[in-house]
């Protein structure tokens, strides 16, 4: 697979990624043998930027991902997160400088490895200025125990202020057809900065695929907390998504394809993280580096599918429900 360089400190990996989430938590019950066979066949096709966190399945992600990960480390770039800590009682952030250390090194530990390439915050903790906490993950780097830097799901203001501190290779946030709203304040910045642009539910938590979309979801499928699944949101959503499909049909492939192939046609700085436990879609997915679009299918898919089209407003914290800051 080819690669792309992104951040201002030129971190080289696959121009896709594979996220880990769904394998612990977020949608169905996942099974183990599964995600791990996927996870088998990522390497295989050297889909070898793989994305965990240590809040997914409160650290079975993490110890899910060691387990393919043992014989292969030299082969994946490894990016985990810290920041959203669960509980029995619920969830919290704690971006507390005190406690990067110990976060990281417990990562480490369950994913078994001596060094992480690409550690995120994942949740800037309002109660702590970032400054602080992106200050705390720059002496790991400096201890050797991981490479880059990166922060998830913040503002254009806290983007500027990490930068501010040492250089940020990465921003992870949710970008695709149907959630465009990063183009309009936290894109610009991170493309000034250099920042490698890292979206996650590149296929829409599923809207953007051929399989169907459920009517009703699960306890654990968070889905059935977010606004555009539900209601008139989800009947206009759904015949948006019916257009689309046509799109891709028309060109012969699939609309996973054709909506990652989007995504990366946006810049050479963009490196989806699509989400999936099973091998074949890892291959869909990866096929989707293959296509390249012109200026007019670009056209066409954005007055079929024009921004502002769909409807009802993400929730930030739709997957983790109510959430305390530390402090």
């Amino acid at each position: 697979m080819n690669k792309r360089t992104i951040g201002p400190d030129g971190l080289a990996v696959p121009a896709l990624g594979l996220g880990c989430m769904g394998m612990s938590q977020g949608y169905q019950p996942a099974d183990d043998d599964e995600s791990l066979a996927a996870l088998h066949r990522a390497l295989d096709l050297g889909v070898t930027f793989w994305d965990t966190a240590q809040s997914y399945g409160s650290g079975h992600n993490e110890r899910l991902v060691s387990r393919a990960l043992a014989s292969h480390r030299d082969q994946v770039t490894l990016a985990t997160k810290f920041g959203i800590v669960r509980e029995p009682d619920g969830v919290r952030l704690d971006g507390r400088p005190e406690r990067v250390r110990a976060y990281c090194e417990a990562s480490m530990t369950r994913l078994g490895v001596d060094y992480i390439d690409l550690y995120y915050l994942h949740r800037v903790d309002r109660a702590v200025p970032v400054e602080d906490t992106i200050g705390a993950m720059a002496d790991l780097v400096a201890q050797g125990k991981v490479g880059h830097l990166g922060i998830s799901e913040c503002s254009a203001d806290e983007i500027e202020r990490a930068g501010g501190v040492h250089p940020i290779t990465a921003l992870q946030f949710e970008w695709s057809l149907w959630w465009r709203e990063p183009e309009d304040d936290v894109i610009p910045v991170a493309r000034r900065l250099g920042i490698g642009l890292v979206p996650y539910s590149p296929l829409g938590r599923g809207f953007l695929t051929d399989a169907p979309v459920p009517e009703t979801f699960g306890a654990g499928d968070f889905r059935g907390r977010d606004p555009r699944f539900s209601g008139s949101h989800r009947d206009r959503n759904l015949a948006l998504a019916s257009q689309f499909r046509r799109l891709a049909a028309d060109r012969g492939v699939t609309t996973a394809q054709l909506a990652l192939a989007w995504l990366l046609a946006q810049g050479a700085d963009v490196v989806p993280i699509p989400g999936t436990t099973s091998p074949k879609r890892v291959e869909e997915n990866a096929t989707a580096t293959d296509i390249a679009l012109s200026d007019a299918d670009l056209a066409e898919i954005e007055a079929v599918v024009p921004r502002g089209a769909w409807t009802g407003d993400r929730q930030s914290f739709a997957a983790y429900g109510t959430v305390r800051h530390s402090g």
